[in-house]
């Protein structure tokens, strides 16, 4: 039998009403929050998870409540032998038609908020102060680098995700998982990398940097303070001979060389860092195909096995690899310190002082910064020299060290240079070798021509024509065979 009353007789119990006011008080509250929002900036991001993550759930919750209480009321009705009439829409009545008019104004209201809700939720989960400050201890390390980095005018979104659904559903979707990492704090420390599947370089990189404009060599200065009383400084000048892949604006050649869509390089590497690298296939231009493979027993592999392997096609982030996300080994961050100026390079040992103060054992930042500033003053202690040191000792610190996820700049190489990671010597070693006979040159002046070095700051000579590197200490011949890594870690 028919339940004589209408459909709305499903409300009437605590569980759906219940839904219904506390709907209503998070609809209020959300939009009241919205306009807070639109009407200042530069809010918490924790006021952005409370508008667009918390009050949504709240409604999304409320209306399951509605739901709930609805079906459990619909079973009990049939129980009893009723069942509620569907309701009879007939707008030719004037009370029908002003009721439908106020739910259709409603409904058009409720539509506009959650579309704008729902925008405005977007953009918030694509947002710098999103990723990088939500989940503040895990994405510390990251947000503190990229925000010292060339790209900290972009967002984090446009190089990770891109434009686009399809990576768009891709990253939402292992988000997913990292949330629940985070929550239940099954994150690595440090974080993993390089990341799994990543969008290719030439679908973000070179939406800015035009690859086929670049072409002939930039000049760099690099001055280096060694670890003894006086800081000794060493200079040298180089051109980078960053070449191009566009034939209209020079020679194909130099750094850039590597580029997809000039020259096809492919390599097999067999650690997850790409460290390690023993098989090597160029194509180039022409179409010609050559292999490469290590000499090195320690890595060489078969051929067998490395028509197995997977195969990366080098892009961009090969040797760009911390395009943003640097964390600076302390010779390098006190080297620069120093050139500029910001550490007194005449305060004798004090880059031997600085850099063993550095890559202390420390269980937190706090404990870091509290040791530095303690362990110089001891040093120095009747020395005003000092206390801008202190500074900015701290500060290189507290921009590349994370203890509390175990964040230094070894646990990141950096592929760009030789110095202190294997960089280019990965594959520019001398030892990969084609079945013609032919070699990945190490030549240095492949890539950099010296102009000027040698001790000081001030180089008065020079040559146009490129030196033959000086180490600055007499090893020999040493660094002709051996890697820079081997020697220089970045550290004391």
């Amino acid at each position: 039998m028919n339940e004589p009353g209408r459909i709305s007789g499903l409300l009437k119990n605590w569980v759906s009403l219940t839904g219904i006011f506390l709907g209503a008080c998070a609809i209020t509250t959300g939009i009241v929050l919205m306009v807070i929002d639109a009407a200042q900036e530069n809010l918490s991001p924790y006021f952005g998870i409370l508008v667009y993550l918390l009050v949504p759930g709240f409604i999304v919750g409320s209306a399951m409540l509605v739901l709930l209480g609805m079906l459990w009321t619909r079973r009990r009705m049939r129980r009893q032998g009723y069942v509620p009439r569907l309701p009879v829409i007939d707008l030719g009545d004037r009370r029908t038609l002003s009721r439908f008019a106020i739910y259709a104004v409603l409904g058009g209201l409720f539509v506009v908020v959650s579309a704008v809700a729902t925008y405005r939720t977007y953009h918030f989960t694509e947002s710098v102060t999103f990723c990088g400050k939500v989940c503040h201890q895990v994405m510390k390390p990251e947000f503190t680098a990229f925000q010292q980095s060339p790209h900290a005018g972009s967002s984090c979104t446009e190089c990770h995700i891109g434009p686009g659904a399809q990576w768009f559903v891709k990253a939402k979707i292992s988000g997913l998982y990292q949330v629940y990492s985070v929550l239940f704090g099954k994150y690595h420390r440090p974080i993993v990398t390089p990341v799994d599947n990543l969008r290719p370089a030439k679908e973000t990189c070179l939406a800015c940097h035009w690859p086929t404009k670049f072409f002939g060599a930039v000049l760099r200065t690099w001055t280096y303070f060694g670890s003894d009383e006086k800081n000794s400084p060493w200079t040298i000048k180089m051109l980078l001979n960053i070449g191009g892949g566009n034939p209209a604006h020079g020679m194909i050649r130099g750094i850039h060389w590597h580029m997809e869509g000039v020259n096809t390089v492919e390599y097999i590497a067999t650690d997850r860092r790409r460290l390690t690298i023993p098989w090597v296939r160029v194509t180039d231009q022409s179409g010609k195909v050559t292999v490469y493979r290590s000499e090195d027993k320690q890595i060489r592999i078969a051929d067998a096995k490395a028509a197995t392997l997977p195969k990366r096609r080098m892009d961009c982030i090969d040797c760009h690899n911390r395009p943003t996300h640097q964390y600076r080994a302390p010779n390098e961050s006190l080297d620069m310190a120093m050139a500029m100026g910001r550490i007194d390079s005449a305060i004798p040992s004090i880059k031997a002082l600085s850099a063993k103060l550095l890559v202390g054992a420390y269980k937190t930042e706090a404990e870091a910064l509290d040791t530095i500033a303690r362990e110089m003053r001891s040093k120095y202690p009747d020395d005003a020299r000092i206390a801008p040191v202190i500074k900015e000792v701290q500060s290189i610190y507290s921009g590349n060290f994370f203890p509390e996820m175990k964040v230094r700049w070894s646990e990141y190489p950096n592929h760009i240079g030789h110095k202190i990671t294997p960089g280019c010597f990965r594959c520019h070693d001398g030892e990969h070798v084609s079945d013609s006979g032919r070699r990945i040159s190490k030549d240095c002046k492949t890539c950099h021509t010296i102009l000027a070095q040698g001790p000081g700051r001030e180089l008065p000579e020079f040559s146009s024509s490129g030196l033959e590197f000086k180490h600055p200490e007499d090893i020999g011949d040493d660094w002709k065979t051996g890697r820079c890594d081997a020697c220089h870690t970045g550290s004391p």
